[in-house]
C-alpha cells in the first residue's frame, strides 16, 4: 500500500485517529469556547507582528509565535492532560505524519534543481531569444512559471528571480510595476500546480474519500486543476504582453546571458519531467521523488552540473554540506509550523470547532447544492488565507478539515474540493493588501538596485499581481458554470452525477 492510497486520518466524530487514549471526553476551558483560540489567535498576533511590523519573513518565527499560544492555551483548559492528548492527537493523525515526510522527501529534489542553477539556463535562454522591454515582461512570467514548477516553492523562486529580471527588465524598459506583478504571479503558479509544491501537496492530502480509504492522490489533483491553472496563466500571459509592449519605455535587446548561466543547467529539466510523469502515471509522490532525486543525481553528474562534494560533504568549520542537507534544513521550518499547526487543530478537533462550523455551514441555505457549497469552501479559504498573511500551506493545513468535510457533505470528489480550496488559497487569498507575505516579498526584493530601478510598494504590486486575481475568477467562473466539477462514485471514482446517498463524516 503506498502512502496516497493509505488508509486518511479521520476526525473525532468518525474513527478514532484524532481520538485520545483516554476516550473521547471533548476538550473544554475555563473561559469557554473563547479558549480553543487562544493558540490561533496568538500566532495571528505573531504573523502580524513579524510580517507586518518588522518585515520580518522567517517561519522560525511563525512557529515560535504558534508554540507560544499553545503553551497558553494549555493553561486555560480545564484538563491539562486531556489538553495535551488532543494537541498529540493532532500531530500524530496519519494526515499530518504523511504530509510531514512528503515535504522532507520533496525538499531534496527541491534543493538539487537550486544546487544545479536551472534559473541561470532560464536566463541564457532568454537573452539568446533576445528581446525588448515590453516583450521582456511576458518571457519572464512564463519563465518564472517553469522556474516555480522546477522548484515547487514559491517563496524560494521570489528571492531567486527577482535579484536576476527585475533589474535587467527595468534596465531594458520594462513597466516596473508590471515586471513586479509578472514575477510574483509565475512564482503563484508553481505554487499552484507544482506535484512537488507544499500547498499541492497540503491541498491533496487534507480531502479524503469516503467510499474507499486514503486521500486524494497528488497526480490526479494535480491532472484535474491543470484546466484551472493553465487557464489563468495563459489570460495572464496576454495580459502581460499586451500591457508590457504599451507601457515599455526606452531600452534595448535584452542581454541577460551573462557569463554566469550556463545553458547546460537546462537538462535539469529531464528529470523535473521524468519526476513529472512519475507522479501523474503512478500517483504516489515518494516513487515520484524517488526516481526524480536519483535520476537528477546522475544527470547532473554526467553534465558536470555536480560534484560529489556538492551531494554529501563536511564544510571547513566541520559542519555537514551537500544539498541533501541543504534540502532538509530548508524545509524544517515549515515542518515545525506544520507540527504547530496541526497541534491547533487537534485543539480545534477536542473542542468540537469543526463540527460546529460544519454544522453552521449545513443549515445555511448555500450548502443545499454543490454551488452554493463550493462557494463557500472558496470563500472560507480565501479568508484563512488572509488571516494566514496569504501563507498558503499553513492556511490550507488549518482549513483543509474544513472543506473536507463540508464538500464532502454533497458528495464532492476529494480532487474538486482541493482545487476549490488551493485555487482561492493562491488566488485572491494569496496578495489580500496589506497583510499578504507575498507581497510584501515582493515589495522588499525590489529594493536595494541603486537609481533607475524603483523600489515598489507592496500595495501597488497588488494591482498587476495579475495570475492569482484571474485564478480567482477563472475558479468563480468553474463553480457557477459547474465546469469540471466532478462526484465521488463507487470505489473513489470521478463522476459528474452526483450520488443519491454519499457517505458523511
Amino acid at each position: 500500500m503506498n502512502a496516497e492510497n493509505a488508509p486518511a486520518a479521520t476526525d473525532h466524530a468518525t474513527a478514532s485517529e484524532h481520538t485520545p487514549s483516554t476516550g473521547r471526553e471533548p476538550l473544554t476551558f475555563r473561559v469557554g469556547l473563547v479558549g480553543a483560540f487562544i493558540a490561533p489567535v496568538i500566532f495571528l498576533v505573531g504573523v502580524i507582528a513579524y510580517f507586518v511590523i518588522y518585515g520580518v519573513f522567517d517561519m522560525n518565527a511563525l512557529t515560535a509565535s504558534g508554540l507560544v499560544g499553545v503553551l497558553v492555551a494549555a493553561l486555560f483548559a480545564r484538563s491539562y492532560g486531556r489538553f495535551w492528548d488532543w494537541v498529540i492527537a493532532g500531530v500524530s493523525s496519519r494526515t499530518s505524519i504523511t504530509l510531514l515526510l512528503i515535504l522532507l522527501s520533496v525538499s531534496l529534489m527541491s534543493a538539487l534543481i537550486s544546487q544545479t542553477d536551472v534559473a541561470g539556463g532560464f536566463v541564457w535562454l532568454a537573452g539568446q531569444i533576445g528581446i525588448g522591454g515590453g516583450g521582456f515582461v511576458a518571457v519572464v512570467f512564463l519563465m518564472v512559471c517553469a522556474i516555480a514548477m522546477s522548484t515547487g516553492s514559491s517563496i524560494g523562486t521570489l528571492f531567486t528571480a527577482f535579484p536576476i529580471f527585475y533589474p535587467a527588465g527595468v534596465v531594458l524598459g520594462a513597466d516596473p510595476l508590471l515586471l513586479a506583478g509578472a514575477i510574483l504571479s509565475g512564482a503563484l503558479f508553481g505554487d499552484n500546480l507544482a506535484p512537488i509544491s507544499d500547498s499541492t501537496i497540503v491541498s491533496a492530502s487534507t480531502q479524503r474519500y469516503r467510499r474507499r480509504s486514503g486521500v486524494a492522490e497528488i497526480g490526479g489533483v494535480v491532472r484535474s486543476r491543470a484546466k484551472y491553472a493553465l487557464t489563468a496563466a495563459a489570460i495572464s500571459a496576454v495580459l502581460f504582453l499586451v500591457l508590457g509592449l504599451a507601457l515599455a519605455g526606452d531600452g534595448g535587446v535584452a542581454q541577460v546571458g551573462g557569463a554566469d548561466n550556463d545553458p547546460l543547467s537546462l537538462v535539469m529539466l529531464v528529470p523535473v519531467a521524468i519526476l513529472l510523469l512519475t507522479a501523474f502515471w503512478k500517483r504516489d509522490i515518494f516513487l515520484a521523488t524517488t526516481v526524480g532525486l536519483l535520476s537528477g543525481i546522475v544527470v547532473g553528474l554526467l553534465a558536470g552540473l555536480l560534484s560529489p562534494a556538492d551531494i554529501i560533504s563536511a564544510n571547513e568549520d566541520d559542519t555537514a554540506g551537500g544539498f541533501l542537507v541543504a534540502g532538509i534544513a530548508d524545509i524544517l521550518p515549515l515542518i515545525g509550523l506544520g507540527i504547530v499547526v496541526f497541534s491547533i487543530i487537534g485543539i480545534f478537533q477536542g473542542a468540537g470547532i469543526f463540527d460546529r462550523i460544519v454544522d453552521a455551514a449545513a443549515r445555511s441555505r448555500l450548502t443545499n447544492t454543490p454551488r452554493g457549497t463550493e462557494l463557500v469552501m472558496g470563500l472560507g479559504a480565501a479568508l484563512t488565507a488572509g488571516v494566514f498573511a496569504g501563507v498558503n500551506g499553513p492556511s490550507m493545513l488549518m482549513y483543509g478539515p474544513v472543506a473536507d468535510r463540508v464538500g464532502s457533505r454533497v458528495g464532492l470528489h476529494p480532487y474538486r474540493r482541493a482545487n476549490v480550496m488551493d485555487c482561492f488559497t493562491l488566488g485572491i487569498g494569496s496578495v489580500v493588501p496589506v497583510v499578504s507575505s507575498f507581497l510584501l516579498i515582493a515589495g522588499l526584493l525590489t529594493q536595494g538596485y541603486g537609481d533607475g530601478v524603483p523600489a515598489l510598494s507592496p500595495v501597488a504590486i497588488f494591482t498587476t499581481a495579475f495570475y492569482p486575481l484571474v485564478l480567482t475568477v477563472v475558479i468563480l467562473v468553474a463553480i457557477l458554470t459547474g465546469w469540471g466539477r466532478s462526484f465521488e462514485g463507487e470505489d473513489g471514482a470521478e463522476t459528474k452525477d452526483p450520488q443519491p446517498t454519499p457517505p458523511v463524516s
